[in-house]
């Protein structure tokens, strides 16, 4: 067995007789953006069920897509995509200039009854290939991969478009609308993280193909509804900056493996009386930003506060206060307690001006 299938047996073994849930570019962007929290990132690696764990364990989580708003993206999807992705021809030639004749379209989404990740990944490989040598267009469902802490995962972007200027373009379809010409900037910079997520991947495909990864755009094709109607829009969105940033921290993730060897062999996360502890056991680095993308986020912000850890506070507030990492010792030393430690004085310092400040302002 390879050390690779060695960390996959024991991925699937910790998440006993669950189904595996896939990364995609939403569950990436939002690893990266904590990726110094252990216990997130063995879960999606295991593929997890977070949400279904936070439930069992009597913290569900509270945010999340209504049924509406999947059902209504989903149509929306449908109908960009619909007649051999026709409408969405007819954006590329306004957008991207794509000449008329450049209107070759293959569908990824199995290969000849086989939807096997590798097979498709395969057979992606091998109709990109040939694009670069010439042929092909639009593909749909494409299968890529990229490497999270050292371990491969799939991504399945919505399309890549092919032949604008010798460039490959992901092509991102999202259901929020553009007004006017404008969309809500929050969600059009998650948007632009997620496609930064498969331009990275595209590109490493490409270098594993021999090609120069210059070969993918850095501006992804993004498509929404027009002024609230069903009728598509397509808005040229560069991520350059977004690239970067998932690259660096995609980097600085440890790898699985080794954080596996630093775990005892009987943690799981099958859903039984000792899925706490198991839980537990692994570290987390909760900070309120987690309860924006992250299922198991209210599991974690109780631990946090019943230990009194000052990771609820924030990694802007914890940074400032140094070593001191439990929010009662934080209160004695502003109180004037002694912080034990010369590397803290400074610290304490300003703790202990703080707390006369708002002495006063309480008089």
């Amino acid at each position: 067995m390879s050390a690779l299938e060695a960390v996959d047996a024991r991925l699937d073994r910790m998440r006993g007789d669950a189904p595996p849930r896939n990364h995609d570019a939403r569950s990436i962007a939002a690893l990266t953006t904590n990726p110094g929290c252990k216990r997130r990132a063995l879960l999606d690696a295991a593929g997890a069920d977070k949400a279904q764990i936070a439930r069992f364990l009597g913290h569900p989580p509270h945010f999340g897509q209504s049924q509406f708003a999947i059902t209504r993206g989903n149509a929306f999807e449908a109908t960009v995509k619909s007649d051999g992705c026709a409408p969405l021809y007819g954006l590329l030639r306004d957008k991207l200039g794509l000449p008329v004749p450049e209107s070759e379209y293959a569908d990824l989404e199995e290969v000849g009854g086989n939807v096997s990740r590798e097979v498709r990944y395969a057979r992606t490989k091998q109709l990109l290939k040939r694009a670069v040598e010439g042929e092909g267009t639009l593909f749909d469902h494409p299968l890529l991969r990229i490497e999270v802490g050292g371990h491969p995962v799939y991504l399945e972007p919505d399309v890549i478009a092919f032949r604008f200027e010798g460039a490959f373009h992901i092509i991102e379809i999202k259901s929020f609308p553009i007004v006017d010409g404008r969309a809500n900037p929050e969600q059009v910079a998650a948007a632009a993280r997620q496609s930064a997520v498969y331009v990275l991947a595209l590109r490493l495909l490409m270098t594993e193909l021999g090609y120069d990864e210059s070969l993918v755009a850095d501006r992804v094709v993004l498509v929404c509804p027009e002024n609230f109607t069903n009728r598509p829009t397509a808005t040229l969105v560069d991520v350059r900056q977004q690239l970067g940033v998932i690259r660096r921290q995609l980097q600085r993730m440890q790898r699985i493996d080794e954080l596996l060897d630093a775990l005892p062999e009987d943690v799981t996360f099958a859903m039984d009386e000792g899925l706490g502890e198991s839980v537990q056991r692994i570290e987390a680095r909760y900070e309120p930003g987690c309860r924006t993308h992250c299922d198991l986020s209210l599991y974690c912000r109780a631990e946090a506060r019943a230990c009194g850890s000052t990771d609820q506070l924030g990694r802007q507030i914890g940074d400032q206060l140094g070593g001191i990492t439990r929010v009662d010792k934080a209160l004695d030393i502003a109180r004037g307690a002694d912080p034990e430690d010369e590397a803290l004085e400074e610290v304490a310092g300003e703790l202990q001006e703080a707390y006369r400040l708002l002495a006063e302002i309480a008089r």
